[in-house]
């Protein structure tokens, strides 16, 4: 099955069986390796009420390599990056541990589950792993202050690798998933 008939599938397999809480959108009709994901953090986590933007890249090779997905909106977690374009760290992503038989709503429930339950002991940010098990309650006010700031409001994906802004200019493809 070649990379695009398999992403295509698993597309179908989002709108057939929506993982909670995901807006997958296809900023071009012509390239459906590029998906903006949007996570409506789950109640329970200390994200509640906010929402954010992922960018899902698959690679020619997918599904042999995994994809590589980011957090376009800041976020205040032990296991993504705290920058613009948030690295993740999970390990199922990682190319040691990825298998061609995960599929990418494993993956974006794995991703979801993270913000209900941190994994402080295989951090990206060292600092705020410290303070989400030593700190906590500081860790929650700060995690809170970033949901306000930053993921209140429509998703900004910003124009990096070809993404579309929530202006709404170029064509859009958008699937509801939720």
């Amino acid at each position: 099955m070649s990379s695009s008939k398999r992403i295509t599938k698993e597309l179908n397999d989002c709108l057939t069986s929506p993982p909670p809480s995901i807006t997958i959108t296809l900023p071009s009709e012509s390239n459906i390796s590029l998906w903006h994901i949007t996570l409506t953090a789950p109640p329970e986590s200390i994200y509640s009420g906010g929402k954010f933007g992922l960018i899902v890249q698959f690679p020619p090779e997918y599904p042999f390599k995994p994809p590589t997905i980011t957090f376009a909106t800041r976020i205040y977690h032990p296991n993504i990056t705290n920058e613009t374009n948030g690295s993740i760290c999970l390990s199922l992503l990682k190319t040691d541990n990825w298998k061609p038989s995960t599929k990418i709503v494993t993956v974006l429930e794995a991703i979801r589950q993270l913000l209900v339950e941190p994994q402080p002991d295989d951090p990206l940010e060292t600092r705020i792993a410290e303070q989400y098990k030593n700190e906590r309650k500081e860790f929650e006010k700060e995690a809170r202050a970033y949901v306000g700031r930053y993921a209140k409001g429509p998703v900004q994906f910003g124009t990096e690798a070809g993404a579309a802004t929530t202006g709404g200019e170029g064509q859009q493809q958008q699937q509801q998933v939720s």
